[in-house]
């Protein structure tokens, strides 16, 4: 398993990514320049937020979340093309939905929510910069289902196509990592910035670290359950064999370790 020299690190990295969105100024710039909205403050964010409403649900990790006084974001980067990613926003707003609404307040205080996902990649296939989506009536295009709900979808390598100069220039930066505007060119400097940080290197060295040994530690129980299933399969074959040879049940479950009830059921299997 390698890891990414810390030179070589972009604004599109999962790390640095997070890293550069923890500032404040640069998380609402951001916002502000690829929906073209205007955003007071922001009273929370919170990079690698983990949500899991309930116990034996399944569990999402946010990139970057963020919660203003009536809206709320979350903003991921994917460099690679995920399984379902039209489910995986439905299933990420639903559970930011639950999130936010607590026991006993009412369905309006619901905060209108935005789900973004920023791609390196043309995940629908039409070359465009942008995709938005909003629920519509199936029979009637003006009715909007005004859940207060976007889902936002920006393929970075269609920055050509784009009119908005400001959105333009954050597209292009993140596919070609080229500042060309006084916005894009401070979160290029703040990249270069964290490069050089002890901080970063040493927080950047240690999830390096940890994921190693999450990834080695999963082969390895790969390969010993492996062994134990292959060593489980032997002893079943042994005890079939054993069975033909007029043992009792006892004897063959004393010599393959075996359960007795699962003698047992071999032996009507033999027998059938």
């Amino acid at each position: 398993m390698t890891f990414k020299p810390i030179e070589e690190l972009t604004f599109t990295d999962d790390f640095m990514f997070n890293a550069v969105m923890k500032n404040k100024e640069i998380c609402i710039g951001l916002l502000e320049r690829l929906l073209e909205i205007k955003i007071a403050d922001i009273k929370y964010l919170e990079v690698q937020k983990s949500l899991k409403p309930y116990y034996n649900s399944k569990g999402v990790r946010l990139d970057v979340y963020v919660q203003g006084s009536d809206k709320i974001f979350d903003i991921e980067v994917q460099t690679y093309k995920p399984e379902n990613l039209a489910k995986r926003m439905r299933y990420y707003q639903g559970i930011i939905d639950v999130d936010s609404l607590q026991r006993g307040t009412y369905y309006t205080e619901l905060k209108q929510s935005f789900i973004i996902f920023i791609c390196t990649f043309d995940p629908f296939g039409l070359n465009l910069p942008m995709y938005s989506f909003k629920n519509k009536c199936l029979q009637s295009d003006k009715l909007v289902l005004e859940d207060e709900t976007l889902k936002v979808v920006f393929n970075t390598q269609s920055f050509n196509k784009e009119n908005n100069l400001e959105r333009k220039a954050i597209l292009n930066y993140l596919y070609n990592n080229k500042a060309s505007t006084d916005f894009t060119k401070k979160i290029s400097t703040l990249v270069e910035d964290l490069k050089q940080s002890e901080k970063f290197k040493g927080e950047y060295m240690m999830i390096n670290i940890r994921d190693y040994e999450i990834a080695d530690r999963a082969k390895k129980e790969g390969i010993q359950q492996g062994f134990s299933q292959g060593a489980e399969q032997t002893k079943i074959e042994t005890a079939k064999n054993l069975l033909t040879m007029n043992l009792s049940l006892e004897q063959i479950a004393q010599a393959t370790s075996l359960p007795i009830e699962k003698i047992q059921e071999l032996a009507s299997e033999v027998t059938k």
